[in-house]
């Protein structure tokens, strides 16, 4: 008996020893597994996490503004544009869209959308000091005929209703100003067709306004062409040596008639014999623009005076200055001044004529040159335009230092 159990007993312990090792065995299997299914949850914890910040991210990035409500009307979710253009913060989430936007007509656009089931648009104004404009979208989320709640996509119309408005009147300015000029030329000569042309001083008279309507007539539909180029990229510069002096003259022979018509007296204080590598044509252009519009908004009886107010000989640009006593500009406007089409006053723009591209192509034409353009102006006491042109041509080790 001794025997049989003292065998039993190594039995059970060989069979304890194989099942404990098993045991052992399976808790490491276990435990492995575990730490795999572990792994395997962190690892796709961190690609959801990685996912919603990717979605996030892009969430985030869109230049629309976006607006998800729930089918309570409660906010669940609102991007960067969308606070930043309602001027909301985070704390807008669960809120109501009224906490948000303050828009009657939105409102009804929502109210429809969810009643039709349908993507509705429409464009609202918002009562911002920006004064936007915004094109809303709104989607209906019916999912398995359950009403979800909605998305809200807006789009920013206001710089591109700005563009509208200004090209329209652009449209207007130059149908204006090409009218005006050829009527005067037209009513001229059938004047001299009807016998004017008979009488030496009255003939003699006509032909020099119809030279000078003519000539208008040839600025205008040279800015619209330099425009153009500019706008394809194949405005074209030919600098040579010349005297700026001889530029603005020419300048000031063409616009001695308007300054005198405005008793504007008109100063040429250049240093004598000043020599600049310009395109002739195209500075004359860029005097001529900033002169006339000197004239035709400055003061009855001012002073235009064109002079290089820090000139030393040997520089390699030479800075003109461009001065007027006439009422100045705004300071909120000198940023804008340079912009095509921006007008400072639109209704004196009008009634003085001109199409809004002047200072733009004076801009253009300047940086052409390797120069910089820019302007002081105080309110009541007048504006100087400041403008650089080089003296000779640009060498290579030149090139290099201005990064032309």
């Amino acid at each position: 008996m001794s025997f049989f159990w003292a065998t039993l007993t190594v039995i059970l312990a060989v069979v304890y020893l194989n099942q404990r090792q098993r045991l052992r065995r399976f808790r490491d299997e276990r435990d492995v597994a575990q730490l795999k299914i572990r792994r395997l949850e962190e690892a796709r914890e961190d690609s959801d996490q990685h996912t919603a910040a990717r979605q996030s991210a892009l969430f985030d990035s869109m230049v629309e503004g976006v607006l998800v409500l729930s089918s309570k009307e409660k906010i669940e979710m609102a991007n960067a544009a969308f606070r930043r253009t309602f001027g909301v913060s985070d704390d807008c989430i669960g809120q109501t869209m009224d906490y948000a936007v303050r828009s009657h007509h939105l409102h009804e656009l929502c109210r429809a959308a969810k009643e039709k089931g349908s993507i509705l648009k429409a464009e609202i104004a918002l009562t911002t000091p920006e004064n936007r404009i915004l094109e809303a979208n709104v989607v209906n989320l019916t999912h398995e005929g359950r009403y979800r709640g909605l998305i809200l996509v807006f789009h920013d119309l206001t710089e591109l209703k700005r563009l509208e408005n200004t090209r329209r009147e652009f449209v207007a300015n130059v149908s204006h100003e090409l009218r005006t000029p050829l009527a005067m030329i037209k009513g001229f000569v059938e004047t001299l067709m009807d016998g004017a042309k008979d009488d030496p001083t009255h003939c003699m008279k006509f032909l020099q306004t119809i030279d000078k309507h003519a000539d208008r007539l040839n600025f205008l539909i040279e800015d619209i062409l330099v425009i153009s180029q500019i706008e394809s990229g194949q405005l074209v510069m030919n600098p040579q040596s010349m005297s700026l002096n001889s530029v603005v003259n020419r300048v000031m022979e063409d616009l001695e008639q308007r300054g005198t018509d405005k008793k504007v007296k008109l100063v040429n204080a250049l240093p004598r014999n000043l020599v600049l590598h310009i395109d002739g044509d195209r500075v004359q252009q860029v005097i001529f623009n900033l002169v006339d519009n000197a004239i035709k908004y400055g003061r009855h009886g001012g002073t235009v005076r064109v002079e290089t107010p820090e000139y030393e000989a040997g520089q390699e640009m030479v800075e003109v200055a461009i001065t007027d006593d006439g009422p100045g500009i705004p300071a909120e406007s000198l940023d804008k001044i340079f912009e095509r089409f921006f007008r400072v006053d639109k209704a004196r723009s009008r009634d003085a004529g001109g199409t809004g591209l002047g200072l733009s192509i004076v801009k253009h034409i300047i940086q052409s040159h390797g120069g910089r353009v820019r302007v002081e102006s105080q309110v009541d006491r007048g504006t100087t335009f400041f403008f650089t042109l080089p003296a000779r041509p640009k060498t290579k080790a030149t090139s290099a230092v201005t990064g032309q």
